[in-house]
């Protein structure tokens, strides 16, 4: 007997090419007591009379259409119909093991879990990437209490931000909508979730495929990718609310970040011309400088840049180029390599 009744959110917009693949995906799914809500966010290609058929062919299959609103929408709009004990988002344009969902239901079961997180393959056309820095495949779940928790979370490392990939208790967040019109609507939400979490169990089985696409938002850089910037600010005053011993750990993830972005907005300077943006993250940078500058004191290469930028940033530029260069010339491998399984 299948104990919980899942949830399955999948927003969907311009993704024709992989609708089916997802779709089919889920309805395969070994443990079958499921409501599917596939929500068509104004989607101009043929998704929306796509999903229209799955749900001719299944009656577990929820359609709903509605005019774009984004990505943060349309979660939204999924969690305002769903019924299930526990709930899972899908991104449209990813895809499931069969035995994924049954694998984390009997995981919350044995450990009564509020979130249970499997693990992922980043997925390229002819390779996939397992990360194994942490985790082996195949080891034994690990349960992390709140305080970890929230530690985990704030690293991103064993725990990412990502809202796909986890099975959440219902009523933990069908009261935490996404916040709207931002890019990195996850990083906005998973502390206030993660806030409200007993027990959460990371399985390393990696059964969900996270597609790396040349047109995703990630891949083609903007200004609105700083909202990825906003998003850690607003943590930022919560985890100095909720958790203060978390702070210094939260001050060098957003040190990381603004030196990244600086830098991203440099190779992609034709979009920010008269560097409005740049200028932003300086005078960021300057205001926080001496707490930024106390949360990184353990980490020498940070350290580092932080430093440099503060004197320009473009001190840091020709440092980071000089490492680089270093490092190609005594061939020094990268030791964030990720375990690569060629398809």
């Amino acid at each position: 007997m299948e104990p919980h009744k899942i949830s399955v959110i999948v927003p969907i917009y311009k993704v024709e090419k992989y609708i089916n693949r997802c779709v089919d995906s889920i309805i395969n799914q070994s443990y079958t007591n499921l409501e599917i809500i596939l929500v068509d966010d104004g989607s101009p290609d043929r998704c929306g009379e796509i999903i229209d058929n799955y749900a001719k062919a299944d009656k577990r299959i929820k359609v709903i259409h509605k005019n774009n609103g984004g990505l943060s929408d349309a979660r939204n709009k999924g969690m305002q119909n769903t019924s299930g004990d526990f709930l899972l988002f899908v991104d449209s344009d990813d895809w499931l093991e069969n035995q994924m969902i049954a694998e984390l239901v009997q995981h919350q079961v044995k450990f009564q879990a509020d979130v249970v997180q499997v693990a992922f393959f980043y997925t390229y056309e002819d390779y996939l990437l397992f990360d194994n820095r942490y985790y082996q495949r195949g080891d034994a779940p690990v349960v992390l209490d709140n305080k970890a928790l929230m530690k985990e979370l704030v690293i991103n490392e064993r725990v990412k931000n990502f809202a796909w990939g986890k099975l959440y208790k219902t009523e933990i967040i069908k009261d935490l909508p996404f916040k709207k019109g931002v890019l990195f609507e996850d990083v906005f939400w998973a502390h206030q979730v993660m806030q409200k979490v007993k027990t959460y169990v990371i399985i390393h089985q990696p059964l969900y495929y996270y597609i790396q696409r040349s047109d995703s938002i990630v891949s083609n850089y903007t200004p609105k990718n700083l909202d990825i910037i906003k998003g850690l600010m607003e943590r930022q005053c919560f985890i100095e609310e909720y958790y203060q011993h978390l702070s210094n750990e939260s001050y060098k993830v957003l040190t990381k970040t603004i030196l990244i972005h600086y830098n991203l907005l440099l190779l992609n300077r034709y979009k920010d011309q008269d560097g409005k943006y740049k200028k932003e993250l300086q005078q960021l940078i300057k205001k926080n400088y001496i707490k930024l500058k106390k949360a990184v004191t353990n980490d020498k290469d940070l350290n580092w840049q932080l430093r440099l930028f503060y004197v320009h940033p473009f001190v840091n530029v020709f440092y980071l180029f000089f490492k680089k260069l270093v490092r190609k010339v005594i061939m020094n491998p990268n030791t964030s390599e990720l375990e690569k399984i060629n398809l």
